[in-house]
């Protein structure tokens, strides 16, 4: 009776590809990249490899942005770009894309208890989260559908728009909002290759939230809901926008990745 030993036996195993997330090649319009999250994600994709267009209102910070990125070796342009108009960011995008890649960071708060919220607070937020939101990323999924292109929109929501907050109802008001159209464009772009999916930071250190860390109850609140302990850095935003960027993440569409030390988790 003759054996064979297992261990002479060659076996030839093929190992599977990891996807990759590099981003060579691939033009990126980030809105709301002059400062805090939306510098973040332009910052993170120009140095996977992207083509970055640094949008947002304040013209003469992404002059300077654009050439910080060119010493680092990284690729940027500027568009002057104000979201909340609807009409001249559609026309920017047509005449500058398509983009492969969307990363909206544009956004406004105005926090206060509901019983004050005032019509024109309302009004002011709802035009830029919502409207401006909705519009910039129907114009860029237009230039893709139009140029048969796959691609990939990211909305930086928020994780209050799956959970309420003291004095943010208005704010969450306009994220539920975008978490909403984010999964029905999903839907329907599906069958062009184009995914839509939101990022949900947790309070995020930047110059837009400093107001909020200067109160010693509200930190007290954030500190207890963030489960691993610390609020967020810019830096915890960085990895997150790649991923959902790239092919690392070819079949995730109409969700949304929470970046909230597990907030929403409890």
């Amino acid at each position: 009776m003759t054996r064979r030993d297992p261990d002479s036996e060659q076996i030839t195993v093929e190992l599977p590809e990891p996807p990759s997330f590099r981003l060579d090649g691939r033009r990126a319009l980030v809105a709301g990249a002059s400062s805090g999250i939306g510098l973040g994600c332009a910052a993170a994709l120009a140095a996977a490899g992207a083509q970055v267009t640094l949008a947002a209102r304040r013209a003469g910070r992404l002059d300077g942005l654009a050439q910080a990125f060119g010493g680092r070796g990284w690729s940027a342009e500027v568009l002057p770009l104000d979201v909340a108009d609807v009409a001249a960011t559609a026309a920017a995008v047509a005449a500058k894309g398509p983009f492969e890649i969307l990363v909206n960071s544009a956004g406004l708060a105005r926090h206060g208890p509901a019983l004050e919220t005032e019509a024109a607070d309302f009004d002011a937020v709802m035009n830029l989260n919502l409207r401006g939101a909705y519009f910039l990323t129907q114009a860029v999924a237009r230039g893709l559908v139009a140029a048969g292109k796959s691609g990939s929109l990211i909305n930086v929501s928020s994780q209050m728009g799956h959970v309420g907050g003291v004095d943010r109802a208005l704010y969450c008001a306009s994220k539920f909002a975008v978490e909403g159209f984010t999964k029905a464009m999903a839907i329907e772009w599906g069958r062009h290759d184009i995914r839509v999916n939101t990022l949900c930071p947790t309070f995020v250190r930047t110059p837009l939230t400093q107001q909020t860390f200067d109160d010693p109850s509200r930190v007290r609140w954030i500190e207890e809901k963030i489960r691993l302990g610390r609020v967020g850095e810019v830096s915890d935003i960085m990895g997150a926008v790649v991923y959902l960027a790239s092919d690392a993440s070819a079949l995730v569409t109409g969700t949304a990745v929470m970046v909230d030390g597990g907030w929403t988790a409890g």
